[in-house]
């Protein structure tokens, strides 16, 4: 047989056709154990993540914790509320057609406008978004677009889940304000609103799971600054769903846990009594006469403060102009918005008792007589009250230019005389100040004033308190400056000459405004110029006068308590510092402000007082401002108490403030006419307690028991 000869080519062609059999075999062999350990070996792991992406988790958002006052009274509560809402990943998978029908059929279930539920489904920041209606929470969460809805109508919206793809209704807790004696108290409580993008992102971060893309988050008052214990621990419930996000039903649930009670120092019925006379008080100025001006006093705003004198805790606390804490609770509007942060409605959220700074007035004479006595003056030292002192090429006049001759601080304070403090401020002017160009000349008053915590946060458990401001060389020279280029500016374009108020202070500015003149001290010894206080310094002030100079950073908050009516953290009285004063200053003037109200400028409205029994020491203020007509003041204090009152452009201290002051010490200590009854006390036991309330078994909670201690 003659032999086969295979060519090169053709041994080749074989070889390449072998090679891809092989490669064919080996890929579908590869396929085919690809596909059985898939389908059989783990299959049923598959199938279970087939069946979690057919499953999607709601948040349920836990109860919020309660706020009470000392007595358990509740300030801040929750209630049911039935919340639509609408997914806006299921929204965004639909055709647009679609997306719009189902938002309109939602609207109309709800009984709300198109409109506004569109504008609730936008994200924030969103080119079409509308502040103050949009979502500002994730983008991944539920969106609210209706609260408070009929509870027949969440449940047809719930039965009929195939008509409402991506849309769910359940039961909610949102913030209730039962306002027990008919209390505000929107400034010291606060308010929520939806958490932020950068929120979140910080609490994923964290791994802070008590936060959720649908929670709301404490933004002012103690709602802010216990937000943490109050807020709770989400919970979340699973539903499934098909590819159109239809709920086909629940899977499962994890229980939302409660937040903690915030027991505060508070008292409801205190809290009621000051919020009323503050009113009274701005209407009574308002229908007044003013002398001066020639029209009423405009009275454009007040606070109040009462402080427990012996710890700083405070028992009430109030501001007006003021504003409704549940417009913040189904979303707040633009309009509503604007109306809060509008100055022609007296700028509603301005809590002056912390935030607002004010020329404290005469009301600062007694932190001077303290440093005077500290460096030099003593109970014997005399001065002369007259109607005016010269003070360089100025004459400075006292009060309707009274004069009274040479009299002692004890009477210069029950009188509010001018004329004396001005000499006290310019004998310390004299003796260590004389250079105006000095930055560090030494200054007694001013650091006493320092001492008594004056330009420096107390240190309140409220956020956004005002630092308040001394008016000392240092200051003078930073704020010089600061506004040297735009006065200096005004004065060189005034060619013109003009006399006018803006001109002459330009010009002056200019040319020395970095230096701290006589007229500075002198006007800085009767609480005018340039320093300012909020009424919580002022009272914290006071309340180291009434204890022996311990200085408390003010507290509102006593405890928190767990859901089951364990304390989980009590709040004690933090001292924040000690006035360094010799303790025969601090008797003095203790002393002296017992005059006051019995022969000084509060004795015609304290008339009838039980003096002998209550021992009210006071001291009034007369604030004079540029452009604007006086602010009053009245600032009391006892053993037990400090309560201070600020009308600003309301007149004299004890004309405008002193009858509602008045009052609030007679409901503190049962007082009618000349008779004391403790038992007429709005605070039983007439002190504040300093048990906590009793938490019951059932949840209901109840004053503090008699007796012990905190």
């Amino acid at each position: 047989m003659a032999a086969v000869l295979i060519r090169p080519s053709q041994q080749k062609s074989r070889l390449r056709l072998f090679v891809l059999q092989v490669l064919f075999v080996t890929l579908f062999v590869t396929l085919f154990a690809r596909l059985w350990y898939l389908q059989v070996f783990t299959g049923e792991e598959y199938q279970a993540k087939a069946a979690e992406q057919s499953v999607r988790e709601i948040v349920v958002q836990p109860a919020r914790g309660l706020i009470v006052d000392a007595m358990g009274r509740p300030l801040v509560t929750d209630r049911a509320s039935w919340v639509v809402s609408v997914d806006r990943t299921v929204l965004g998978n639909l055709p647009d057609a679609q997306a719009e029908a189902l938002l309109r059929k939602v609207a109309a279930a709800v009984h709300q406008p198109y409109d506004d539920v569109l504008a609730r489904t936008r994200l924030c920041g969103d080119p079409s978004a509308v502040a103050g209606t949009c979502w500002n929470g994730s983008p991944f969460q539920p969106v609210p677009v209706a609260r408070d809805v009929p509870q027949a109508t969440a449940v047809q919206i719930s039965e009929q889940g195939e008509e409402y793809p991506g849309v769910v209704a359940q039961r909610e807790s949102v913030r209730a304000y039962p306002a027990p004696f008919g209390i505000n108290a929107a400034g010291v409580l606060g308010y929520l609103s939806p958490i932020t993008a950068d929120e979140l992102s910080e609490a994923e971060k964290s791994d802070d799971r008590s936060l959720n893309g649908a929670s709301l988050v404490g933004r002012a008052g103690l709602e802010k600054s216990y937000d943490q214990w109050l807020r709770g621990v989400p919970g979340y419930e699973k539903v499934a769903v098909d590819s159109m996000g239809r709920v086909l039903g629940d899977s499962g649930q994890a229980e939302a846990t409660p937040g903690d009670t915030l027991v505060t120092s508070l008292d409801a019925k205190v809290q009621g009594v000051v919020e009323q006379q503050l009113h009274d008080a701005i209407a009574t100025a308002r229908k007044t006469y003013d002398k001066v001006t020639h029209k009423n006093y405009v009275a454009d705003s007040g606070a109040v403060v009462v402080l427990d004198a012996k710890d700083g805790s405070v028992v009430a606390m109030a501001s007006q102009p003021t504003y409704d804490p549940s417009v913040w609770v189904d979303g707040i509007t633009q309009k509503q918005l604007k109306a809060l942060y509008s100055k022609k409605a007296g700028d509603p959220l301005l809590f002056r008792a912390t935030q607002g700074q004010f020329a404290p007035g005469s009301t600062w004479k007694p932190i001077m007589t303290v440093g005077a006595f500290n460096h030099g003056f003593g109970p014997d030292s005399r001065l002369d009250c007259s109607s005016g002192v010269q003070v360089g090429n100025r004459l400075f006049k006292n009060y309707e230019s009274a004069s009274y001759g040479m009299i002692d601080f004890a009477r210069a304070l029950e009188i509010s005389c001018d004329t004396f403090f001005y000499r006290v401020g310019l004998s310390f002017w004299n003796r260590f100040g004389s250079d105006p160009s000095d930055v560090h000349a030494k200054d007694p008053l001013v650091s006493e004033a320092k001492d008594f915590g004056f330009g420096q946060r107390t240190g309140i458990d409220i956020p956004g308190e005002a630092t308040g401001r001394i008016a000392d060389r240092q200051w003078k020279l930073a704020y010089w400056n600061a506004m040297k280029g735009y006065y200096c500016k005004v004065d060189r374009k005034n060619t013109s000459g003009k006399r006018d108020f803006l001109h002459v202070f330009a010009h002056e500015f200019c040319l020395e405004g970095n230096q701290y003149h006589v007229g500075d001290a002198v006007n800085f010894a009767i609480g005018q110029g340039d320093t300012m206080v909020t009424p919580l310094q002022l009272a914290r002030a006071y309340a180291a006068l009434s204890n022996g100079g311990t200085l408390y950073a003010p507290r509102v908050a006593k405890a928190i308590v767990d859901p089951s009516g364990h304390v989980v953290r009590r709040i004690d009285p933090v001292v924040q510092g000690r006035v360094k004063s010799k303790r025969s200053a601090l008797r003095y003037v203790d002393t002296a402000l017992q005059g006051t109200p019995r022969e000084g400028t509060l004795a015609w409205k304290f008339g009838g007082f039980p003096l002998d029994k209550v021992k009210i020491r006071g001291k009034t203020g007369s604030a004079e401002v540029y452009g604007k007509q006086s602010t009053s003041w009245v600032a009391t204090y006892t053993k037990d108490y400090v309560v201070v009152m600020m009308v600003s452009q309301a007149g004299t201290g004890s004309g405008t403030s002193g009858p509602a002051v008045r009052k609030i010490w007679e409901a503190l200590y049962g007082i009618d006419g000349e008779n004391v009854d403790p038992a007429k006390s709005i605070i039983p036991g007439v002190t504040p307690p300093r048990r906590l309330p009793t938490f019951a078994s059932d949840g209901s909670i109840l004053p503090p028991a008699t007796g012990g201690s905190r």
